[in-house]
């Protein structure tokens, strides 16, 4: 097996590490070159991209060397400040390589939106007038939007409703390509109101794009040997059932499955900031997707195969993901998230977030249930620690190992500690 070239990355010094994206050729020269140097979106752009803007907020930008999808191999860009996301989502990928990585399915990639009527008074009839009509309302949303008919998108179809309490709502569903869809949407149908209106005799509520986008689910799957849990057999069935456990868990208890969520976005939201897509829009989808049941529950479900020795584990949730459109062309940083990625399509990009929520979330449970969270994050905890010390980056690793040796740490101990090795340097 030829050896990879990402061993080690987290060791390297960040030139080392730029030196090795740059070997790759995983950037262009412009834009390795502008993250060498650091010139991330400039304020100019950002001055057209949002209202009353005083300047940018930066984030570190990361990668996660190495995710195995569908047989193919990403490099996974992450924005994200929290320590030991990265980490965790990198060791679990590692694992998931090893047992032949994620396989994922696509079942749509639609968009919905919906027309809302209001105080209508013969519901089943306005629902038989609007159904009756579903060709020439569909005509009229591709009218309005015909760009996306050419790139081979467009309106596939309309469901029509009855909410009760006087409300009717027109479903129109659209095949957005390579675009989140928003702005498709709410063209589509705002061009479709005034028909609508004159066809039924009611009023519009509102007509507005949905981000519970059922017709955009992706589901991902691990199937993980034992053997890379532990080397003895049985605590490798040990772990693995304590895994499945905490799976189950966070189905039956919604205080616990919120924090078994939360840290599936730890790794979703950094790839969703990093590619420049809506996160507020997938995380509320996802969010309501948990609770359909009714109650909050889980969005991962583990199992253990013990015939085949084998911990799978699976999610399934809303990834309506764009690669075009948005902030996506203006920000350079974005940019050079995609090309990272190898420029993916929308649905390869969702099977590499659902892939990422299963490391992310068999990376914290495996933690959890074994050492506890504590551990894995303390050695970056205490990183962060000397930096609000005060510490320059020469002084780091030497404050981190102090601060090991004089638990709990804290802020005053760690500048304590700061001050003393300064002191002692200056002599």
């Amino acid at each position: 097996m030829a050896k990879s070239p990402w061993k080690r990355f987290a060791k390297k010094s960040l030139e080392e590490r730029l030196a090795l994206i740059h070997q790759l050729g995983l950037l262009s020269p412009k834009e390795w070159e502008d993250l060498a140097q650091n010139q991330t979106l400039p304020v100019s752009t950002a001055n057209q991209m949002s209202e009353n803007v005083l300047g940018t907020l930066a984030l570190p930008f990361a990668i996660l060397p190495e995710l195995l999808v569908d047989g193919r191999t990403y490099t996974v860009p992450m924005a994200i400040e929290e320590p030991s996301v990265v980490a965790a989502a990198t060791y679990a990928a590692s694992l998931f390589n090893r047992s032949g990585g994620c396989h994922t399915n696509i079942h749509n990639r639609l968009m919905l939106g919906h027309i809302t009527l209001t105080d209508v008074k013969e519901p089943q009839t306005v629902v038989a007038i609007l159904e009756d009509h579903q060709e020439e309302l569909l005509t009229l949303a591709n009218a309005a939007y015909p760009s996306i008919v050419k790139r081979g998108g467009g309106a596939r179809a309309i469901t029509v409703k009855s909410l009760g309490e006087g409300f009717v709502s027109l479903y129109l569903y659209v095949d957005t390509q390579e675009a989140m869809g928003a702005n498709m949407l709410n063209t589509m149908l705002e061009a479709l109101t005034p028909q609508v209106e004159s066809l039924t005799g009611y009023k519009s509520l509102m007509a507005i794009l949905s981000n519970y986008a059922l017709e955009s689910l992706v589901t991902a799957t691990i199937e993980l040997d034992w053997r890379f849990l532990s080397r003895n057999t049985q605590e490798a069935e040990a772990m693995a059932n304590r895994i499945c456990q905490a799976s189950q868990l966070a189905q039956i208890d919604p205080y616990r499955a919120v924090t078994h969520n939360k840290g599936i976005f730890n790794g979703l939201d950094a790839l969703l900031l990093a590619t420049g897509n809506d996160w507020r829009a997938i995380e509320a989808g996802a969010h309501a997707y948990a609770s359909q049941s009714g109650s909050y529950r889980g969005l991962t479900q583990w199992r253990n195969h013990k015939t085949k020795q084998k911990l799978i584990g699976h999610i399934t949730l809303p990834l309506p993901l764009a690669t075009k459109g948005g902030s996506i062309g203006l920000n350079p940083t974005v940019t050079a998230a995609h090309t990272l990625l190898g420029q993916p399509t929308a649905k390869e990009l969702m099977a590499v977030a659902a892939s990422l929520c299963l490391a992310q979330n068999f990376a914290a449970m495996k933690a959890l249930v074994t050492d506890g969270i504590q551990k894995g994050h303390m050695n970056l905890q205490l990183r962060s620690l000397a930096l609000l010390a005060g510490a320059k980056e020469h002084e780091v690793d030497d404050l981190v190992s102090s601060l090991k040796a004089h638990q709990p740490a804290n802020l005053a101990l760690a500048q304590a500690l700061l001050k003393q090795k300064r002191k002692a340097h200056n002599k």
